[in-house]
Order: structure tokens, then C-alpha cells, then sequence
């Protein structure tokens, strides 16, 4: 299947830029599962052989990274930096349905509202249903093929998977576990565990179904850690076509609806650069530090959504360090610089600091 998450950053980032147990184990009671024997190089090879192009399913998303609880008062909404913490706590659940790359439908389910993103070919549809925002994004031709993330949606296995098996190289152990079920059908336990020990990752473990090769379930856990701190995995799974309503979006009558341009592969839009610099200009390009599970990525200043770095959160959630403020989970750690440039990796805080000091 494509890869289709930013191959300079690190898997275990996703779910904070994306921003990313117990419902997930439910899914995977049953008879005791028995499958062929395989090594992990032939799951492997199961994973990239995957062809399955059309699915209907539900995601539960489940995260547990030790973030400092917000005080009384403090809301988690449904955009902007919200969305994102709201993505990285508690459980959250997503019906996913694909028909090839262009026809894509996430329905994130809350308690009383629904997010709907809906792509149909170069359109992508936003839809809150708390206060009825709606937002278009046109996908420029020469960007067709690139998967669209949007904030506040729920990743779903395939994605965080296959960010994860991209970044394998010799740094990482990879074995197979023991046999399992999830969502109803048999699959492989894909373990990746980093031979780095100034990571914050313990292991990986994707679920990989037996007959399709498609990722089922991703658990993350911290080093040490017995139980996962992030898990995102399928409870329900239909390989049939979806409808083609599905992917058909018409906003709501009287919606105001806010119009985007997605950067084609250049990073030019047709509109002025920020602060005079040419788009798509290696001035905003990210830097990288080190290497596999230890490699750290500082992100030039402005290119974190400034709904982020200006939400009243921010300071609930970071606390002053040597460089800035920091934002420590289980699994990643973030260093914000007076000069608004951040540095992001699944490594502890200080090497962070040891980066931004140039050491």
C-alpha cells in the first residue's frame, strides 16, 4: 500500500502532529487463534503486498501518554489545537470508509457531535456538527496522489503502521508474537522493538491480517511500560465497497463554509509567502538530528499551526526548561524556542535540549 505520511517525521510523532486499550482487547477475546508459521522478513512482505483498496470499518483510538491534566475550566474543542489534544486522551471512535485514494470518508464519533472529513476526488469536505463548520480544501493536480491530513481526525492503523515500518532499518529488532484476533479475523503480531536506548519506545506491535496483509491494530508502548500508551486498531471490518454516497458531501443549508488551498508538491499556492520567504524555500524545511528511533526534528519558526503556539493551553500543558518550554508525554517530547522554532522526537527531554544548544 502507499505510503502516505511526511517521511521526515518520526513514527512515533504521528499522533502528536496529527493531533495524536481496553476497548481494543474486547475486539480480540475468542478462540484461540493458530495460524502457519511466518518470520517476520514474510509479514513483512505480507504488509507491502497488501492490495486491499476498498474497506468499511470502525477505529477505536485509545491514548494514555501521562499529559498533565488540564485544570478546571479549560475546554478541549473540536479544531485547532483542541483537536489535537483531544485526539492524544481518552478513547476515541471513527467509522473509516475507502474506496481507492480519491474516495475517502472518516466519521469521528463524539459524545454529542460528529466530525465528518470527506475526500472525493481533488475535494476535501470538513464537517463539525457542534457549531456547523465546514471548511474546503482543493488538492491541486499535482498533488492527486498525496493523502490529506486534517486536524483533528483519527489516524487509523494502516496510517500509523505504515509510518512505522517506513522507518525501520537496522536499529530495529523485529520479531513475530504471538498469534491474535482483532475485529473478527486472524492476524500476525508484527513486534518492532528499537535497539536505541535513548528512546522513549519500548516496542510496537501491529496486528497484521493473515490473509490480506493489512495493518488491524497498532499498540505502542513506552519503555518499561506493560501496558500500551497509544493504541489505534479496527473493531469492526468489511473489505466491501462502499457506497458511492458516502463520498458525496453537500453542505448543510446557511453553513458558512471557509475555503483552502493545499500547497502543491512545489509548496506554492498562487498566494504571497509568510514573512517574504519564497514558498516552498528550504527556510522552512525541517532539520534532523541523529538517527531511527533517536532522531529529533526541529521545525522552523511558523510552520507549528499558530492555533497551537498561541492557545491558552500551551502553558498549562508545557513547563519551563534550559531553551524554552517543554511538553513531555510516555512517548514524545517537545521543545519550544523563544524563537518559535520546535524540536520534536519519541526521545527524553534533555537530548532535546542537548540538540538546541548544538551539542
Amino acid at each position: 500500500m502507499a505510503r502516505r505520511w511526511m517521511s521526515w517525521v518520526p513514527a512515533a510523532v504521528v499522533p502528536v502532529l496529527v493531533g495524536v486499550s481496553g476497548l481494543i482487547g474486547a475486539a480480540t477475546a475468542g478462540a484461540a487463534v493458530d495460524l502457519p508459521n511466518k518470520s517476520p522478513a514474510q509479514v513483512l512482505v505480507m504488509v507491502a503486498d497488501c492490495t486491499v483498496n476498498a474497506l468499511s470499518g470502525t477505529v477505536e483510538q485509545s491514548s494514555a501518554l501521562g499529559l498533565p491534566a488540564l485544570p478546571a475550566g479549560v475546554q478541549v474543542g473540536a479544531s485547532g489545537a483542541g483537536a489535537t489534544l483531544d485526539l492524544l486522551t481518552g478513547s476515541h471512535t471513527a467509522r473509516v470508509y475507502l474506496d481507492g485514494p480519491s474516495n475517502v470518508r472518516v466519521q469521528v464519533l463524539e459524545q454529542l457531535a460528529e466530525r465528518d472529513v470527506v475526500r472525493h476526488g481533488s475535494d476535501v469536505w470538513t464537517y463539525d456538527s457542534s457549531d456547523g463548520t465546514v471548511t474546503h480544501l482543493s488538492i491541486p493536480a499535482s498533488s492527486a496522489g498525496r493523502h490529506v491530513t486534517v486536524p483533528g481526525e483519527v489516524p487509523t492503523p494502516v496510517d500509523i503502521a505504515g509510518r512505522f515500518l517506513t522507518a525501520v532499518d537496522p536499529s530495529t529488532q523485529v520479531t513475530v508474537g504471538g498469534d491474535t484476533r482483532v475485529a473478527g479475523r486472524t492476524a500476525y503480531d508484527l513486534v518492532l522493538t528499537p535497539r536505541a536506548e535513548d528512546t522513549l519506545i519500548g516496542s510496537v506491535s501491529i496486528a497484521v491480517d493473515s490473509e490480506t496483509g493489512l495493518p488491524l491494530r497498532v499498540e505502542v508502548l513506552a519503555r518499561g511500560a506493560t501496558k500500551p500508551a497509544f493504541t489505534v486498531g479496527f473493531t469492526a471490518l468489511s473489505f466491501a465497497t462502499p457506497p458511492a454516497a458516502l463520498f458525496d458531501f453537500t453542505p448543510p443549508a446557511g453553513a458558512a463554509i471557509h475555503q483552502q488551498i493545499l500547497p502543491d508538491r512545489a509548496g506554492t499556492t498562487g498566494s504571497p509567502s509568510p514573512a517574504g520567504t519564497a514558498a516552498g524555500s528550504s527556510a522552512s524545511a525541517p532539520t534532523i538530528s541523529g538517527t531511527g528511533w533517536s532522531t529529533v526534528v526541529r521545525l522552523q519558526s511558523g510552520t507549528l499551526p499558530s492555533a497551537i503556539t498561541t492557545s491558552p493551553m500551551l502553558g498549562e500543558l508545557t513547563h519551563a526548561v534550559t531553551g524554552g518550554r517543554a511538553l513531555t508525554t510516555s512517548l514524545v517530547s517537545v521543545l519550544l524556542a523563544p524563537d518559535g522554532t520546535a524540536l520534536v522526537g519519541a526521545v527524553p527531554i534533555d537530548r532535546l535540549e542537548a540538540v538546541a544548544a548544538g551539542r
